[in-house]
């Protein structure tokens, strides 16, 4: 029988080396024949020599270009006294793209953000179905991936836990039996705290997730519950079901990971550890006819013996204003996702460096909603325009903030010197 050939992109990064790290216990049926990442070079090369991939990618290559990562491989290689396997090389912006775009049984897209949207492009174009861990491309390319899907008969496959319990929930009956879905969301770090007490949280706080080990992006966006509201619209695009039929609940046990509910009203939940490994196993075992073939994943179940609480509550929407906004671009449609996902990769990026506070990122979003001014068509270059103007607005944003805080920062400075030099209120 013949292995199944994977491409995995994104190969370095958190989906990426627990992707590989599930199909390393599937060797004897899978292979991975393509391998890209972003700049950690060391650690792609690794994977390289590990799985014997023939074709890697590299978009921020170092000083010397592929001469130095030649070198680089022979010295690994040789202190492993293994052969290197790597027959070719792609440098540069486009490198993800190539390597998606070659002969492969499915591309998993591991990529952070609307990065991604290229990659997800070329897989599809190929014919080759997507594990998309990259929502971004997605929900940025709305209708432009789907008709992309369409054209070859790719699918895409979800990556993400929710999605993952969605399609699997759906099994249990047809569309037309679906009431609405339910995607759960932990609430993130500061579940239960108002919006005044947020102002003042850090970046510390805010990448210390309760129940997931995540990247820097998605854990932030878990915190703000953007990441919420952008599953919202993956599920939209992903499973035909309208945004009214589409309902958030908080569970912060992170057990179930979605639900689905029908019109006799009995509702289907999927249930497994929050590990993301399952998500990503159940994803990579999906076969050419669409059914799928559960992997091995690695991941410990869920003791049934030992006594356990599930809760649920509703979304606190005053304190976490960013799902909403999320769920509105996602209604609104053509480039406003677009803009809703590069303003929030600049803002999240600022809040980290300590640029704004953690309620700037949700006022930088609405601003940059509310003065954005879509095209009339929906096209790959439009969503890019999109996504640039976004970008710069949301920087000129931050800037505004920065300005604000210090000229606040001086003002209290002055107030303080001279309340120093009044003496004693001026009583004798």
């Amino acid at each position: 029988m013949s292995k199944r050939r994977f491409i995995v992109v994104g190969s370095t990064g958190s989906v990426g080396t627990q992707a590989l790290d599930v199909l390393s216990g599937h060797r004897h049926e899978h292979a991975i024949v393509g391998l890209a990442a972003g700049s950690q070079l060391d650690l792609l090369l690794e994977q390289a020599l590990d799985f014997c991939v023939p074709v890697i990618g590299l978009t921020s290559p170092p000083a010397g270009g592929e001469a130095e990562i030649r070198r680089r491989l022979a010295a690994l290689a040789a202190a492993r006294g293994v052969s290197d396997p790597v027959e070719v090389i792609h440098l540069g912006d486009t490198a993800a793209e190539a390597v998606a775009g070659l002969e492969a049984d499915m591309v998993l897209n591991a990529i952070t953000g609307a990065a991604g949207l290229g990659t997800t492009l070329a897989a599809l174009a190929r014919g080759t179905d997507v594990a998309l861990a990259n929502k971004e491309s997605l929900i940025i390319g709305g209708s432009i991936v789907l008709d992309a899907a369409r054209a070859t008969g790719a699918r895409l496959v979800p990556v993400d836990s929710e999605h993952s319990a969605i399609a699997q929930a759906l099994r249990a009956g047809t569309h037309r039996e679906v009431s609405k879905l339910i995607i759960t969301a932990s609430g993130g770090p500061f579940r239960g705290m108002t919006r005044e007490a947020l102002r003042r949280v850090t970046p510390g706080q805010a990448l210390n997730h309760p129940t997931w080990s995540m990247g820097a992006m998605i854990t932030l966006n878990s915190a703000t519950l953007v990441n919420k509201g952008l599953e919202v619209i993956e599920a939209h695009l992903l499973f035909e079901i309208d945004f009214d039929h589409i309902e958030v609940v908080v569970h912060p046990q992170s057990h179930i990971h979605s639900m689905v509910e029908f019109t006799d009203a009995s509702t289907i939940a999927q249930i497994s550890p929050p590990d993301m490994r399952l998500p990503i196993s159940y994803a990579l075992g999906t076969q050419a006819d669409g059914s799928t073939t559960r992997l091995g994943s690695a991941a410990v179940p869920n003791n049934w013996g030992q006594p356990m609480h599930w809760s649920f509550e509703p979304v606190d929407h005053l304190a976490f204003p960013a799902l909403g906004l999320a769920i509105d671009a996602g209604r609104r449609g053509r480039s406003f996702p677009a803009v809703l996902n590069a303003a929030n990769e600049v803002l999240v990026a600022a809040f980290i460096a300590g640029d704004i506070a953690f309620t700037d990122i949700d006022r930088g979003l609405a601003r940059a909603l509310a003065a954005h001014e879509p095209a009339g068509e929906h096209t790959v270059d439009t969503v890019l325009a999109a996504d640039a103007w976004a970008r710069e607005f949301a920087r000129d944003f931050v800037a505004e903030q920065k300005s604000a805080a210090e000229r606040s920062e001086a003002e209290k400075s002055r107030s303080g010197q001279q309340s120093a030099r009044v003496p004693n209120g001026g009583l004798g």
